[in-house]
Parts: C-alpha cells; sequence; structure tokens
C-alpha cells in the first residue's frame, strides 16, 4: 500500500512527461494519472513517449483513466454515451495496452453525464455493456475497473456509493471496484464510515483531499486520518492516492519526506 501522487491535479507546472519523474524527485515511487492524452486514439508515438517517461521515472503506474471526453469543457467521461460506443472500446485498447506494458491494474471508467434528448434508462445500458466488455479485458490482465461517484458535476449521475454500488450490481462482473474519493462522499453526503464499514471488500482504491476546498489534508476539516485508520482496519489492502489541488510552493508539505515512499502509514502526521 502506497502513497500515489495524482500527476492530473498536482504537479501541473511540469510538463505532463515530467511529472513522474517530479513525484520520484519529490520521494514518492506510485503515480497516477487521469487520460494524458489530448485525443482518446492517440498516436504510437505518443504512447510510447508516456511509458517511457514512467518507466524512466522508476515509478509505478498504479491507477489511470480511460479518456473522460472534454474535461475542461465539463465532461466526465465516454462510458454511457451511445454516441461514443467506438470510440470508448478504441480507447480501451489503448488504455490496456498502456496497463501492460507498465504492470498496470487499476483503470477508471468515469460513467459520463446525463445527455439531452436520451432515456437514462438507454445510457445505463451502454454503460452495463461497454463496462462487460472492459470487465472482461480486466480479467485477462487481473486487473480491476474503478467506478466513481464525483461531485460539482450536475450531469454526472453517480453521487454515492450507493449509486457506484447499483452499477456494479447490474453489470454483474467481478472486476469492477468502488473508487472512494473521500472529497467526494463527504460533499455529496455519504456517511464515509458507514460505507468503509459495510463495503471496504468492494472499495478498489481511494483518493483523498480536504474539504472544503480540495486541499491538502489539513487544510480542512475532514477525519482523513481517522478514515484511513479505519480503512486499515477493516483490511483494505490498495493504495491511497493525493488528489487534491496543490497550495503554495510545495505540494507535498503537510507530509514528510520518509513517508512519502513504500506503505502508507497513519496517523498522518
Amino acid at each position: 500500500m502506497s502513497f500515489v501522487v495524482n500527476c492530473s491535479m498536482l504537479l501541473t507546472d511540469v510538463p505532463v512527461l515530467r511529472r513522474a519523474q517530479a513525484a520520484r524527485d519529490a520521494g514518492f515511487d506510485a503515480v497516477e494519472f487521469w487520460w494524458p492524452f489530448a485525443d482518446a486514439v492517440p498516436g504510437d508515438a505518443e504512447v510510447d513517449a508516456f511509458v517511457r517517461a514512467v518507466s524512466d521515472a522508476g515509478v509505478r503506474l498504479t491507477a489511470l483513466n480511460f479518456a473522460g471526453g472534454d474535461m475542461a469543457a465539463g465532461e466526465r467521461g465516454l462510458l454511457s454515451d451511445p454516441g461514443r460506443r467506438h470510440e470508448f472500446r478504441d480507447n480501451a485498447d489503448v488504455v490496456f495496452g498502456i496497463a501492460d506494458r507498465l504492470g498496470t491494474r487499476a483503470l477508471n471508467a468515469l460513467y459520463g453525464n446525463r445527455l439531452d434528448g436520451l432515456e437514462a434508462g438507454e445510457q445505463d445500458e451502454v454503460a452495463a455493456e461497454n463496462l462487460a466488455h472492459i470487465g472482461g479485458m480486466a480479467e485477462r490482465l487481473d486487473a480491476v475497473i474503478l467506478i466513481e461517484p464525483l461531485s460539482g458535476v450536475d450531469g454526472y449521475p453517480l453521487r454515492t456509493a450507493a449509486d457506484v454500488l447499483a452499477v456494479i450490481d447490474r453489470v454483474g462482473t467481478t472486476r469492477l471496484r468502488l473508487l472512494a474519493d473521500l472529497y467526494h462522499l463527504s460533499v455529496n453526503g455519504d456517511d464515509i464510515d458507514a460505507v468503509i464499514d459495510a463495503h471496504v471488500g468492494i472499495i478498489g482504491h481511494v483518493q483523498i483531499a480536504d474539504t472544503p476546498g480540495r486541499g491538502a489534508p489539513g487544510t480542512g476539516s475532514l477525519d482523513i486520518g481517522g478514515y484511513l485508520q479505519r480503512l486499515a482496519g477493516r483490511g483494505y489492502p490498495g493504495n491511497v492516492s493525493l488528489e487534491y489541488r496543490a497550495d503554495g510552493p510545495d505540494p507535498f508539505g503537510w507530509l514528510p519526506r520518509s513517508r512519502r515512499g513504500g506503505p502508507w502509514q497513519i496517523p498522518l502526521k
């Protein structure tokens, strides 16, 4: 179990291909990325450059997002869009290719916003078909597919852990897991202690940021250390990603350097 630097939220003052090395220089040995390319299906040279940058930095890529669409414009995933089924599946081929090369075993599929003019049930059916498809791919790679509740995006239908669990139940594949982003769960009103107690076995990944503000741990009121203690006590075996908005010259100043690499420790301070 390691602290993982989300290199799409942090280190954004550094070019994408240098962020893995920047995380390594800061004392971490594991990173994750949202989709790091402009296109859902980038060219081979772009993919090779990304894989090489992570490998050369000597860090593990523990998680990677599928393409999320135009995130800056508010899109949050392709999974449930009937008009982008082929784009999503072509993207999945690239994602699993990267995962195979770098040993990545957690892949995050954002569900997608509700679309005007389409019935929610139609979108949910497409999402289920796509999840079954990538679930089969994950089975062959011994990977898991993460599904994430989000806050702050009105059109995104998965808000709570229960929303994600309903999707997992609908699809039925054993490769689906809840991505427990403690910030999003808190903002959306979930009882995080209850989620951990009831569903720790289905949690495939954890991300942390404080609330309000989505800043580093200690900048708000969220009991992040307590939640991590609870997760550990109930046998959570996975990683903990630092996915917060940096404030100040050292985005990791709250975490002593001696505690950045290797297994994550609790309490945090």
